[in-house]
């Protein structure tokens, strides 16, 4: 393994060697829903709450993961996931039934990509042979910890998201051919531009973003990305982002396209305001169309930012401000 200053290449070149993703109802308006292998019908997936809909979608979802990759669960040696509800409850009960060695991920909306990025240094020192990663988030039951109950049918400003209901999740084992694999990762800084709005998630998470694909692209000058995607920023945030890489000499590495996943998940509805958010929103994007689209070689090398507001309710009720926090994966099919 090689350090750059928080970069870490990693030379035994750790293979996402299957993955599957699950969402909801509202999502089959996604034009990323032809590479999604599960759309439920039913917002609770058929369970009495939110929270254990939320549970089943991610016990859902691993074993489909685990399914396709040709695996039984107890092939794999380590589970590490999370969730946005509170202490993630719904993947400690999911883990509960998958009843596999588990490590639970908290890095909010950002736990899609950390918890690829923990999976690679366990497969780098070889003690585990099979990891699996990802995580899930529902809407109705982040909405109601975060903002209000849907029941209340407060009014959000352009400046809101759409909590995806979603999971994804993946297997990452030791190198193998034609699939993609995890080439170097960039672990991010808490960043706190004291942002206060919890309707406005994408302004605050903007300048971690910036922080972490700069450190990113500082340490591997000259490396050529087909695009780099950011995971929830939702279009205004977005917006920050783009004009902060354009003021800051960043577009003179050799990355020609941004992307977000958030801007892009219910593509032009206006009902969802700035777009996408949640923990399911990265996790869904990256390893359901971006992973198959790595498999068709379509795309060679990207780099995967996904980005995390580290608030609380009540962190928000005591005047906090919104700290948020961003790590990037860069996947390769060289």
């Amino acid at each position: 393994m090689v350090k750059k200053t928080g970069t870490y290449q990693f030379a035994s070149k750790p293979s996402i060697v299957s993955t599957a993703v699950s969402v909801g109802p509202l999502e089959k308006v996604s034009p990323f829903h032809p590479h999604f292998d599960f759309i439920y019908e039913d917002e609770r997936i058929g369970q009495e709450t939110n929270e254990k809909g939320h549970s089943q979608l991610i016990e859902d979802t691993c074993n489909m993961a685990v399914t396709k990759g040709g695996f039984q669960l107890q092939d794999i040696d380590l589970l590490l996931a999370g969730d946005l509800v509170n202490e993630m409850t719904p993947t400690n009960f999911a883990a509960r039934q998958l009843a596999t060695p588990f490590m639970g991920m908290f890095s909010a909306c950002a736990t899609s990509v950390s918890s690829l990025i923990t999976a690679s240094f366990f497969l780098e020192t070889k003690l585990m042979d099979k990891v699996m990663f990802g995580a899930a988030s529902q809407h109705n039951a982040v909405e109601r910890q975060f903002r209000y109950p849907i029941e209340y049918g407060a009014q959000k400003p352009p400046t809101g998201q759409w909590t995806v209901t979603g999971g994804g999740y993946g297997i990452l084992s030791h190198h193998q051919t034609g699939k993609p694999y995890v080439h170097s990762a960039t672990i991010g800084q808490v960043m706190d531009c004291e942002c206060t709005d919890p309707l406005d998630m994408g302004s605050a998470m903007a300048p971690a973003a910036f922080d972490t694909i700069q450190k990113h692209l500082a340490q591997n000058k000259g490396t050529s990305y087909d695009f780099v995607m950011t995971g929830d920023l939702g279009k205004n945030g977005f917006s920050i982002l783009q004009e902060l890489i354009k003021s800051s000499g960043v577009s003179s590495y050799l990355v020609d396209n941004y992307r977000d996943a958030g801007a892009e998940f219910y593509g032009n509805e206006e009902k969802f305001l700035s777009g996408a958010s949640g923990a399911g929103c990265s996790a869904t994007v990256y390893y359901g169309p971006i992973y198959a689209e790595l498999l068709a070689g379509k795309w060679k090398k990207i780099l995967l930012v996904a980005t995390g507001a580290l608030l609380s309710p009540l962190s928000f009720q005591q005047g906090e401000t919104i700290p948020c926090i961003a790590h990037a994966v860069e996947l390769s099919m060289e």
